[in-house]
């Protein structure tokens, strides 16, 4: 059996993290990353669209846990500790240069994710982590003082252990069996599956919105650009939606409505008084052909239609209830969704290691001394914008440094 001072389970961000922190404070500690498939960091590969958005400039503790759906409590302590502008640091120091977009994203200059995982393998390299590939753990017990961990390729033990797996079940399950509680994963971020006509053949088409569930059950309302897919709709102000109404959603079965007002902060009867002015000063010119409120001209053009209101109708022409319909398309439009698809590659699910049974200023196991978790194997989920990696990062920096102190 080999020995190590830390094995860390799970070969991605919040695993990688963990163990490059801890040799940094501890170069005398025998660490290694274990990882089931034959890649590691695979989903910082595909994140951000395969730029890797590495956090979201938020620099304030109170206002970075807001954007947690689960997690916003516990993670407001950690964050005093380790956030937004130490994460930043810490690449930099590394040779990653970051910016920062126009919606808070941050992102390596480089615009790719390699520069991230190829940092990650440059510090393990320098630090001497054995990172171990196609090593599926299959079982892990405490003996002792030591951790006995079973995996495909041989056994190992260790002093203290970290979980950094994400949403895997069977590691779930083995938590299970050493008494933690589980709570049940649903997806986390997912697009809203809409056929309308409203937005057929209008993929592409991007433009900010307020979006609300119409439902008795749930009440939740968001605003943000919202885009329209070939399936029905994604963007920021979906998936805001989706991540914070996670379990209800699906409790729905992901069969509801939704009201999008395409001009944010503004009432239909606002909308109604500007289109009768609209009436006055355009009297002569088609409605159909000039696109009003900067809005896409191809979206325009089928939300007129949806008024009611046909081609080469002059603005002199509409009359009152033509005038209403129109205002209310264009700030209460109702879309019936039916089912949901994953946002890309980046799966996140609401659920894993209930909360209550973890000490946040550690990230240690209320129940197991020597046992680390950090990660989406949590109880934790965010709204979409590098949030879910700015928990990994937080999580393996507070684990690697108790790990690696005591």
């Amino acid at each position: 059996m080999q020995n190590f001072d830390i094995i860390i389970i799970g070969g991605g961000a919040a695993g990688f993290f963990t163990a490059i922190n801890a040799a940094e404070i501890n170069p005398n500690l025998k660490i290694a990353i274990f990882e089931r498939g034959k890649e590691v960091l695979t989903k910082v590969k595909v994140s951000g669209g395969g730029r890797c958005n590495v956090t979201h400039a938020e620099f304030l503790p109170k206002e970075l846990s807001t954007n947690y759906p689960r997690g916003e409590k516990e993670l407001l302590g950690p964050f005093h500790s380790f956030m937004t502008g130490d994460t930043m640091e810490w690449f930099e120091n590394r040779g990653i240069q970051l910016k920062i977009e126009d919606d808070g994203r941050i992102f390596p200059v480089s615009d790719d994710s390699q520069s991230v995982i190829d940092c990650f393998l440059q510090e393990t390299q320098r630090l001497n982590i054995q990172v171990l590939k196609s090593h599926a753990v299959q079982a892990f017990q405490k003996e002792k003082d030591f951790w006995e961990i079973k995996t495909s390729k041989g056994d190992f033990s260790a002093e203290k252990m970290m979980l950094a797996t994400g949403s895997n079940p069977k590691i779930w399950n083995m938590l299970k069996n050493l008494g933690h509680k589980i709570i049940e994963p649903v997806p986390s971020l997912f697009t809203f599956n809409i056929k309308d006509e409203k937005i057929k053949d209008l993929p592409g088409v991007a433009t900010e919105a307020e979006v609300k569930i119409n439902s008795k059950k749930v009440s939740l309302e968001s605003k943000g650009p919202l885009l329209i897919t070939h399936w029905g709709m994604s963007g920021p102000g979906i998936l805001k939606l989706s991540a914070w109404g996670a379990r209800d959603l699906e409790k729905l079965n992901y069969q509801f409505e939704i009201k999008v007002n395409w001009l944010p902060g503004n009432t239909s009867e606002e909308i109604l008084i500007r289109l009768k002015d609209l009436k006055t000063k355009l009297a002569k010119q088609q409605v159909l052909k000039n696109a009003q409120f900067d809005l896409p001209k191809r979206l325009w053009r089928n939300l007129i239609v949806a008024a009611g209101i046909t081609d080469g109708t002059p603005w002199a022409d509409l009359n009152k209830n033509q005038l209403q319909n129109l205002s209310a398309q264009l700030t209460e439009a109702v879309f019936k969704v039916n089912g949901k698809s994953t946002f890309k590659e980046e799966f996140v699910t609401a659920g894993g290691v209930d909360l209550k049974e973890v000490n946040f200023k550690t990230f240690e196991s209320k129940l197991h001394k020597n046992l680390f978790l950090a990660g989406e194997i949590l109880n934790i989920d965010a709204i979409t914008g590098g949030f879910n990696f700015q928990n990994a990062w937080t999580g393996g920096f507070l684990a690697a440094k108790a790990m690696s102190e005591y």
